[in-house]
């Protein structure tokens, strides 16, 4: 295994558990709902606004210096939140957090596609995201009630963030990075920027139903997870036991599923029609958690191997890709709430479980090509 995919593998895992780390303790830094709401989607709004500008600048400049980036602003923005407990400063150092997260997964995800075999590869890769995410709860939330320090997760996952900062400055990238359209000249930002936005539109239409399944069948997984306390009203720590087997079960999805590759498409549509199936399930018992961690993990692995052959453009290409799953998982829980708060909770799992189906109608292909710059 190289050195610079353990450097990715390990600043994912950090990332991904100091992101979740605050959550378990949301009410030492907040006073109500609202804030706590404010605070948890700071995050996604940072990530979201990042992740597209990570990768054309990690296709631009190289991967390296944006994972460095990503992984800096990380550390900064998680040591002063472990010294502050204001809600709007925790807001602020919370979208600084989403946006070196942004930075880091738009660039990493780059590296891990732009392998040979990327497939095994993006199994590690996701595996681990998922298994930071799994950690940054269990462990933040045990600490917090070990040790009566509600911050003291959010100081061991910044402490491991800054290791694998220290870590990209060691070990450097084994492959080359993404040529650029300059000739690997740097010139003013301007002279790019529009060949830049022209290929980014280009790639936006040409992979628009894959787009498309990204922000639905992630954010499916994010409407369950945000429906299911006050629907259930199971107490906190069996709700917390439910929601992390769902990415424990996708950990292990993944794992499994970049050994013994499937074609991309077929295993994204039929991952949407399991999907309802899924999201019923959800509805009626927290078996459905499992389901759908384990239709997320073929979903995501089939996403990347689908947008692998963008080999030129693998910056830009996964910054779309997470830009997309970040919007899933902020737009559809609020328009999910919006029905269960005006129509009730099983109307909010019907509308959710229909929009799986429109990604099975949906995906019947794309074309599988990366712009080229003006000339």
């Amino acid at each position: 295994m190289k050195a610079y995919l353990l450097v990715v593998c390990l600043g994912v895992f950090a990332v991904m558990a100091l992101s979740n780390a605050i959550v378990p303790v949301l009410p030492a830094f907040a006073t109500g709902a609202a804030w706590e709401g404010a605070i948890y989607a700071a995050y996604f709004l940072g990530a979201f606004f990042s992740t597209l500008p990570g990768g054309i600048l990690s296709d631009r400049y190289g991967r390296t210096p944006i994972i460095q980036a990503g992984l800096g602003l990380t550390v900064i923005g998680g040591a002063l939140l472990f010294c502050t407990t204001g809600p709007l400063t925790v807001i602020v150092l919370r979208l600084a957090e989403g946006l070196g997260a942004g930075f880091f997964i738009a660039a990493g995800m780059s590296y891990i596609n732009s392998q040979p075999d990327h497939t095994r590869m993006s199994g590690y890769y996701l595996a681990m995201l998922n298994f930071g995410l799994v950690l940054g709860l269990a462990a933040s939330g045990w600490l917090a009630v070990r040790f009566m320090q509600p911050a003291l997760g959010i100081g061991v996952f910044t402490a491991l963030s800054l290791a694998a900062l220290v870590a990209s400055l060691v070990f450097r990238e084994t492959t080359p990075p993404p040529s650029r359209p300059d000739g690997g000249h740097r010139k003013p930002a301007v002279s790019h920027s529009g060949k830049e936005f022209q290929e980014v539109a280009a790639l936006v239409i040409s992979h628009g139903r894959l787009w498309y399944s990204a922000i639905i069948l992630v954010g499916i997984t994010g409407v369950v997870a945000s429906l299911y306390p006050a629907f259930s009203g199971e107490p906190a720590d069996v709700l917390g036991f439910w929601i992390a087997g769902m990415s424990v079960t996708t950990i292990i999805t993944v794992l499994v599923i970049s050994r013994f590759p499937v074609p991309a498409l077929p295993a994204i549509r039929w991952s949407a029609v399991f999907m309802i199936g899924g999201v019923l399930l959800a509805y009626i018992s927290p078996l459905g958690f499992i389901v759908l961690g384990i239709l997320a993990g073929i979903v995501m692995v089939a996403q990347m191997t689908a947008l692998a052959g963008e080999q030129d453009c693998q910056g830009r290409v996964m910054g779309l890709f997470s830009t997309s799953s970040y919007l899933g998982m902020t737009i559809l829980p609020f328009i999910a709430g919006i029905v269960a708060a005006g129509a009730g909770y099983p109307d909010a799992f019907l509308v959710t479980a229909a929009l799986g189906g429109t990604v099975a109608l949906s995906i019947c292909g794309w074309h599988s090509h990366c712009p080229q710059p003006a000339q």
